[in-house]
């Protein structure tokens, strides 16, 4: 018998270290093209906020191309996020929407890279913004 189930409703020792919270997916449209900024860890927990978001998109949007996920505030990816992003990948294809991973930190593309999924996605990295402390700050 399986009660990982209820060690998670009691707040057992399920977490193992990490957060086990959805993390906070913010989408802003531009004509056909949807970007979907994801902030925190991208875990199995990213799959509700994400398919519910581009779900939504695609049957809102008929003429939608492209789903950019900005991933520049992920700060942690394992295989459940895989698989996340494969299905969302999955769900976007018979339309003929791309799905574009935009400006990946580390802890995304080197697992993304490792497992041989990187070669599945488009990515785009973005310029880093000049930090404007340091103009406050008078060093700049």
């Amino acid at each position: 018998m399986d009660d990982t189930g209820a060690q998670r409703a009691q707040g057992g020792p399920e977490r193992h270290g990490r957060g086990d919270q959805e993390p906070q997916v913010v989408t802003a449209l531009d004509g056909d093209v949807a970007t979907s900024t994801v902030q925190g860890e991208f875990t199995g927990e990213a799959r509700r906020p994400l398919v519910r978001t581009i779900t939504d998109l695609l049957l809102g949007r008929p003429h939608l191309r492209q789903v950019r996920l900005d991933l520049r505030g992920v700060t942690y990816l394992n295989s459940a996020g895989m698989a996340v992003l494969v299905q969302l990948q999955k769900l976007c294809q018979p339309r003929g929407v791309e799905v574009v991973l935009v400006s990946p930190p580390a802890a995304v593309a080197r697992p993304l890279q490792l497992s041989g999924l990187w070669l599945r996605f488009t990515v785009e990295q973005q310029p880093v913004l000049a930090d404007d402390r340091v103009d406050r700050e008078g060093g700049g």
